[in-house]
Parts: C-alpha cells; sequence; structure tokens
C-alpha cells in the first residue's frame, strides 16, 4: 500500500524500532496463549515458578505493546504533520499557471478532504499493525501445534483474502469516483461562497444552480460513497464468516483427526479465540486505508512536485539592478474560455531603475500574463531573462522574483506585515497610513492590521503599504486604481508613482486610466500577447491620444 510507503519514508528508523516492538509483543501475546495451553493441561498442580513465568509474559506483553504503540503514534503524527508542512511547499515549489490550471477548489479538497483520509488511515496505522503482529504470532503458535490444521486455516484464508481483493477493486472503484465528486463539490461550494449576491437577487439562477449543478452532485457523491463502503462491508463481514467456517471446523472436524489430540484442539481453540478481535478490527481498519490511497493517488495525479533548488529560504536578496533585459521570450498557455493556445513573446525589453512605465492594451491582450513571466511566476518556454547580464535559471529563480514588489488585480491580503523587518513596521507604516488616508481605520499592532474587513479599495490601499514596506527595486501594479474614487486615483497617479520614481524604484503600471498616459516615460502597448509598440517620454506628448484612440 501507498500508505505504508509514505510511512517508511517519513522515518525508517522509527519504523522499524516500531515493528520490532510490535514482533516483540506479537511473540509475548503468543507465548502467553501457549502458557495458558500448557497450564490447562498440567496433571500437576501450579508451581510458583509457572506463575512467575506467567506474570512476566503479562508484563513484557505489555510493555512491549506500549512501547510500540507509542513509536507508532509519535511516527503517525510526525507524518501527519510532515505531510501538510510538505504539500505547503510543494504548492509553493508548483508553477502558477499548473496551480491555475488545477484551480482552488481542487486544491482546498486536496489540502482538507484528502489530508483527512490520510491522516485517518495514519492515526490507525499503530492498531493495525499491532493486531497484524497478533494475528502472525497466533498463526506461528498454530503450526508449532498441527500444521495439517494450519494448512486448512490458510486454505480458508487465501480464499477470504482474493475475495476481499476482488471486492475492493470494486469498492475502490466506486470511492474514486466519489474523490472526482469531491472535487466537483469543493468548485460548487466555491460559486456558492463568492457568488451569493447574484444566487440570491436570480431566483431562476438559484434554483438552477441547485437542480442542475449542486444537487447532482451531492447526490453522486451519496451514491458513490455508499456503493463503496457498503462493499467493504460486505468484504469484512466475508471474511469474518470465512473465519467461522474455519472455527467450525476444527470444533467439529478436528476431533476426527488422528493428528489432532485434545491438547491440540484446546490450544487451537484458544488462539483462535484470541485472534477474532485482531482479526475483526484488522477487517474494520482497511476501508481507511483503501480511501487514504485513494487519495495519495490523487496527490500525485495534480502534478504537485516538490522541486529541490526553485525555493529560496535565504532571507539576503538584491537591492538594485543596473538592467533586467528580456529576449525572444515566449510562454504558450491554452485559454478554455476561447478554446485556442495563446502565446506570448517578447522579442527585446529592456528596463532600468527609476522608469516608470505604463502597459495597456486591451482586456484579454495579454498584459497579466506578460507580467507575470516578466516577474517570474510563470515560466518562459523559451527565450532568455538577463539581470545585469546575468542568465536566470531554475537555480536563481526564487532569487530573482525577490527583486519584485507586486499587487496583482486578483491580490490576497495577509492581515500581518509577514516577512517585514520589525524597525519598518512602527514609524513606517503609520506613515504610510496617514498617506493612503487609512489612519483612521486601521492600526498596526505587533505587526498585525486590526482590521482588513474594508472595501476593495481600501484593502487594494493596505496592500499597496505592505509593498512599499517591502521597498523592493521593482514594483508591478496591475490596474491597481481601478477600485479607487476619482480623488485617490490622481493621488496614486500624481503622488505615489512619482514619489516610487524618485527613490529610484522602477515601477510597471498595467492601466486603463488613458488621461494618466503622459506621466510616463515609457507607454508599452500589448495586442494579442506581442509588443505592438514601445513609446518613449520624448514621444508620448504627441502621440497619447493616439494611443487613447487605439485603446
Amino acid at each position: 500500500m501507498k500508505i505504508f510507503e509514505f510511512l517508511f519514508k517519513s522515518s525508517k528508523t522509527n519504523v522499524i524500532f516500531a515493528i520490532m516492538a510490535g514482533i516483540i509483543s506479537g511473540a509475548c501475546s503468543t507465548a502467553v496463549i501457549a502458557m495458558i495451553n500448557y497450564i490447562l493441561n498440567l496433571d500437576n498442580s501450579r508451581t510458583y515458578q509457572t506463575i512467575l513465568a506467567f506474570v512476566g509474559l503479562c508484563l513484557m506483553t505489555l510493555l512491549s505493546s506500549l512501547l510500540s504503540g507509542y513509536l507508532l503514534i509519535r511516527l503517525a503524527q510526525g507524518s501527519i504533520i510532515q505531510l501538510r508542512l510538505d504539500l505547503s511547499k510543494r504548492i509553493l515549489s508548483t508553477p502558477l499557471r499548473k496551480l491555475e490550471e488545477q484551480g482552488a477548489p481542487r486544491l482546498l479538497a486536496v489540502l482538507t478532504d484528502d489530508v483527512m483520509s490520510i491522516m485517518n488511515a495514519i492515526t490507525v496505522s499503530p492498531m493495525l499493525i499491532i493486531n497484524l503482529v497478533i494475528v502472525l504470532g497466533c498463526l506461528g503458535y498454530m503450526s508449532y501445534l498441527s500444521l495439517p490444521v494450519l494448512g486448512i486455516g490458510l486454505a480458508f484464508m487465501m480464499i477470504a483474502f482474493l475475495t476481499y481483493q476482488l471486492l475492493m477493486k470494486f469498492a475502490n472503484k466506486h470511492l474514486l469516483n466519489a474523490r472526482e465528486k469531491q472535487d466537483e463539490l469543493f468548485g460548487h461550494f466555491n460559486a456558492l461562497t463568492r457568488g451569493t449576491k447574484e444566487l440570491k437577487t436570480n431566483s431562476r439562477r438559484r434554483k438552477a444552480f441547485f437542480d442542475n449543478q449542486l444537487n447532482p452532485t451531492v447526490r453522486g457523491l451519496y451514491q458513490s460513497t455508499v456503493k463503496g463502503m457498503t462493499i467493504y462491508t460486505f468484504a469484512g463481514n466475508w471474511g469474518q464468516l470465512l473465519f467461522l467456517f474455519f472455527i467450525g471446523i476444527v470444533l467439529f472436524l478436528g476431533p476426527t483427526m488422528s493428528m489432532v489430540n485434545s491438547k491440540i484442539l484446546v490450544g487451537y481453540t484458544l488462539a483462535i479465540l484470541y485472534m477474532i478481535t485482531p482479526l475483526v478490527t484488522i477487517l474494520n481498519i482497511l476501508p481507511s486505508f483503501g480511501r487514504a490511497n485513494i487519495s495519495l493517488k490523487k496527490i500525485d495525479s495534480i502534478g504537485l512536485s516538490l522541486a529541490e533548488n526553485e525555493l529560496n529560504e535565504e532571507e539576503s536578496y538584491e537591492t538594485r539592478f543596473q538592467t533586467l533585459e528580456f529576449k525572444q521570450l515566449t510562454h504558450q498557455y491554452y485559454r478554455e474560455k476561447e478554446d485556442l493556445n495563446f502565446t506570448l513573446s517578447i522579442d527585446n525589453l529592456v528596463f532600468k531603475p527609476g522608469e516608470l512605465i505604463f502597459l495597456v492594451g486591451g482586456n484579454g491582450s495579454g498584459k497579466t500574463t506578460m507580467a507575470k513571466m516578466l516577474t517570474g511566476l510563470y515560466l518562459p518556454d523559451s527565450g532568455f531573462i538577463l539581470l545585469d547580464g546575468k542568465e536566470i535559471n531554475s537555480r536563481n529563480l526564487d532569487q530573482y522574483r525577490q527583486l519584485f514588489s507586486i499587487v496583482f488585480s486578483d491580490f490576497y491580503l495577509f492581515d500581518n506585515l509577514l516577512g517585514i523587518e520589525e524597525s519598518k513596521q512602527e514609524a513606517e507604516a503609520k506613515q504610510y497610513l496617514e498617506l493612503l488616508q487609512l489612519n483612521h481605520k486601521v492600526k498596526l499592532e505587533d505587526g498585525k492590521f486590526s482590521t482588513t474587513d474594508l472595501s476593495q479599495g481600501q484593502r487594494k490601499r493596505l496592500a499597496l503599504l505592505t509593498a512599499y514596506l517591502e521597498d523592493r527595486p521593482f514594483y508591478v501594479f496591475d490596474e491597481w486604481a481601478a477600485d479607487q474614487d476619482p480623488i485617490f486615483k490622481e493621488i496614486f497617479y500624481t503622488k505615489l508613482l512619482p514619489d516610487l520614481k524618485k527613490r529610484g524604484k522602477t515601477v510597471l503600471v498595467i492601466s486603463h486610466d488613458d488621461q494618466y498616459f503622459h506621466l510616463a516615460e515609457r507607454v508599452i502597448k500589448v495586442d494579442y500577447g506581442r509588443i505592438v509598440s514601445d513609446i518613449r517620454e520624448v514621444e508620448v506628448p504627441s502621440q497619447t491620444k493616439e494611443l487613447v484612440r487605439e485603446h
């Protein structure tokens, strides 16, 4: 099972020690059964040594079982923590384009539903291993008593195992379908939470959403889960039934076999009775491992890859640059809405410190995609990025990204000033809160905003404050002013952007606000993924109107 491979990779040493302790526990349990059988068949009275041996075996069984359980519990909980951290790192290491293709609902399903399934299996893994060792110990003792009788038992177990595996295939097929429905359900929940206003104000849309999307998915999830778990339950009961048949054979046919005497029969009866609880426990636990295996396969299937050199954990990064060049860059991706492959290309583009550049173009022209490629969030299919003449590759890509402070149109606002020096937080944050006219609504307390429950325009101002405090050499604003009122839009273009330019920052602004184009040193126009013009400062005043008309 993949779940055991996962556990073994988490900590080989702990797994080995836990299994060894479990083997000792199983051996001691088997020895206790043998001791009971021995005592029952004693002709003379119980001796002092026999009592001590029995008590000693019981204590050894208890201690070894506790040790094995403790080691396995530590291993299981450590593996759960490691899984969550590893998945988080994988998401951060996976190319942004691949994450966007998977979609937030599918990733959320992995981080919640799949992690929970794996966690449930890992949590019960100590119980499975300990009970499995006990069963194996009992089988070992039964082989010592009589190999022919054990052969009959193993034949029944083989039949049970083969039929169980066959039933598991059918069960897993339904559970895998249920897992796919889970992805759909998270997508519908995303639509439900983000589209509440639209659903509340249109009863037909609301009814169609429930009747045609949410309800069929929920029903499909219910049916697939019920079918899969019913087959699991039947398989477990079938295994128990075969085991009971084996008990009946031992009890009724055993006395008729010449090689089976009363002592062997008593020993077998004790061993079988002792095995019942561990076997039932194992059969009840196995469905959890089936679901966990499906979840692990799902995680593998969405392609979250942990790139060894992609994340740079060093805190130091370049605080300035002289030239940033993009040569013969291309990036191709599939646009589902338009059902076509879109290619973005940059033949030759150079940025220098202290430039204020506007990136303009129609909707869908590729402006945001270009910004993501320029900042290293999208990987080019071909071409070169040169920072002061040094080529950017997979080894220094993460360090390259640290050049940029970015506020995208679909930004996420953290409520803490994460990764910003404490010395900057108090004085500078207070200054910027006043500059951004937020000081009457938001306070900074121990590096945390007092509230982020603000309008979209005000939240963007807080995101801008965070970008200011990061103090990176290159700033990118993706239609930042779109949600601002006319007064603050004027402040952004005429005061904030020139201030960044005076500080030697390179500023790239994606904008539709054509009335401010004349403030830029350069206006770069993008049309269908290509740069069609790059107008310099001296040319802007005479050509702005033409650009505005085209835009």
